[in-house]
C-alpha cells in the first residue's frame, strides 16, 4: 500500500473522529495564521486562533510560527521570512485554503478589502481597499478597488451589494467610470447617501451608518478608516472591532491571503480567520474570475485607458490661457465636479463664453453660474466629461 493511500485513509478516519466529536462532517476549511509580529505578543495570536477554532467546528486553524502551548496544529518556523515562505508553500500545495498574516508584500495590482463594523447601527461595511496598490494611477486604482469590493461582497453571500464612493480626490471621475461600466452591461447597484441631497458619493456620516455595502476609496484612506473603526473605543493601540484589513484581490492573484495589523487584538484576528473561511466557502476565486470576465466584457480596460489618457492630457504642460467672459451674478451651483478637474471645468465654460466661478459646497466642489446659463453650462460640462448627465445641485 502506497504512502499516499495510507495518508488518505488516515485522513478519512481523522475526519470521522472529528465529526463524531463535533457533530460536523465533511472536509474542514484549513486556515493558517502566522504568529510573528504582533505588538501584543504571540500569545495574542494564539488566543485568537483558539477562539476562532472554538466557535466554528467547520474550520481548522493552524499556526505558522514559533512553538506555542496549544492543541492547534503548528508549523514551527524560526522567523517572519520563514513564516511567509511556509505560508506560501502550504497555500500552493493545498495544505491550507487561506491564511491570515501581517505585512505581506502583495504585487502591484493587488489590494485588500477590509471588513468593518460601523458604529451607527452596528452594520458591517466593506472598505475597498485598505492595503496594497491596485494601480499606480489613483483614479484607475479606485475603480479597480470598487470591483475588488464587489467580488468580496458576492463571495460573502451578498449577490446585489450596493456601491458607494467616498468623497475624496478623484471620486467624481471614479463615479463616471462606474456609470459607464453600468451602461455597458456590468450591473452595479449604486448606494444612496443618507444625507438629504442623496447621491452615490459618500460623506463621513454615511461611513458611520454604513449607507453602502462597499465603499470605494484609495488604499491609504481605507487603511486609516480601518484603524479608526477597529480601535476608536480603545484609544488606538488595540484593534478590538471588525474583521481586519481583508483579502488581497487582483485579476490574476490566486492565493487567499488576508491581512491583520500588528495592533490587531484577539477579537479582530479571530474574526479575520472566520472571514478567511467564509471566503473559501464562498468560492472567492471563482467569483473573482466571473466578475472580471463581466467587467472586461463591459469594456473595463477601455474605461481605465480613457481615465489614464485624460489625466495624461492634463499633465502635458501649461494650457492655453482663456480669458474670463464679462463677470455676472452667479446664483446656481453645479455639483459632481471632481476636485482634480475643478479649474479645468471653469476654463471649459469660459472658452464657450459662459462666465463661471469655482466654489466648495458641503458635498464637495461646485461650479457657480448664472441661472440663464445653467442648462447650457451643464451641457458643456457633460460633453467634456466633467460631469455625468444626471448631475444635480
Amino acid at each position: 500500500m502506497s504512502d499516499n493511500i495510507k495518508k488518505m485513509i488516515g485522513q478519512v478516519f481523522n475526519d470521522i473522529a472529528d465529526g463524531l466529536e463535533t457533530g460536523s462532517f465533511g472536509k474542514k476549511v484549513r486556515v493558517g495564521l502566522t504568529s510573528f509580529g504582533s505588538e501584543h505578543g504571540t500569545e495574542n495570536l494564539v488566543k485568537a486562533a483558539e477562539l476562532a477554532q472554538s466557535r466554528d467546528s467547520s474550520i481548522e486553524v493552524v499556526l505558522i510560527g514559533p512553538k506555542a502551548e496549544t492543541k492547534l496544529t503548528q508549523y514551527e518556523v524560526s522567523d517572519e521570512d520563514q513564516g511567509y515562505k511556509k505560508m506560501e508553500e502550504l497555500l500552493d500545495a493545498g495544505e491550507i485554503d487561506a491564511c491570515v498574516t501581517m505585512h505581506y508584500n502583495f504585487p502591484i495590482g493587488v489590494s485588500t478589502v477590509g471588513r468593518a463594523i460601523t458604529p451607527g447601527y452596528g452594520k458591517e461595511m466593506l472598505i475597498a481597499t485598505t492595503t496594497g496598490t491596485s494601480s499606480a494611477h489613483r483614479v484607475e486604482a479606485m475603480v479597480l478597488n470598487g470591483i475588488y469590493g464587489l467580488i468580496v461582497a458576492k463571495a460573502l453571500g451578498n449577490q446585489d451589494p450596493s456601491l458607494g464612493i467616498l468623497n475624496v480626490d478623484g471620486a467624481r471621475q471614479v463615479e463616471r467610470a462606474f456609470k459607464q461600466l453600468n451602461e455597458n452591461g456590468f450591473n452595479i447597484k449604486f448606494a444612496e447617501s443618507h444625507r438629504a441631497d442623496g447621491g452615490d458619493v459618500m460623506r463621513g456620516n454615511d461611513l458611520l451608518q454604513a449607507s453602502c455595502d462597499v465603499v470605494v476609496n484609495d488604499s491609504l484612506t481605507g487603511n486609516i478608516l480601518m484603524k479608526m473603526f477597529s480601535s476608536f473605543t480603545t484609544g488606538g493601540s488595540y484593534e478590538a472591532a471588525g474583521f481586519g484589513y481583508g483579502p488581497g484581490i487582483g485579476e490574476d492573484f490566486d492565493r487567499t491571503i488576508l491581512i491583520v495589523s500588528r495592533a490587531s487584538g484577539v477579537p479582530v484576528v479571530a474574526n479575520a480567520l472566520t472571514y478567511a473561511a467564509s471566503l473559501v466557502k464562498g468560492n472567492l476565486h471563482k467569483v473573482a474570475k466571473s466578475t472580471f470576465e463581466a467587467a472586461n466584457a463591459a469594456g473595463l480596460k477601455d474605461v481605465l485607458a480613457s481615465l489614464n489618457k485624460a489625466n495624461e492630457k492634463k499633465d502635458d504642460g501649461p494650457k492655453e490661457a482663456v480669458a474670463a467672459p464679462p463677470k455676472e451674478v452667479v446664483e446656481e451651483a453645479i455639483a459632481g465636479i471632481d476636485i482634480l478637474e475643478l479649474e479645468d471645468s471653469v476654463q471649459a465654460l469660459w472658452k464657450e463664453g459662459i462666465y463661471a466661478e469655482s466654489g466648495m459646497g458641503c458635498t464637495g466642489p461646485v461650479i457657480m453660474v448664472s441661472t440663464k446659463n445653467l442648462d447650457k453650462a451643464k451641457e458643456v460640462l457633460a460633453k467634456a466629461g466633467y460631469i455625468t448627465s444626471d448631475a444635480n445641485c
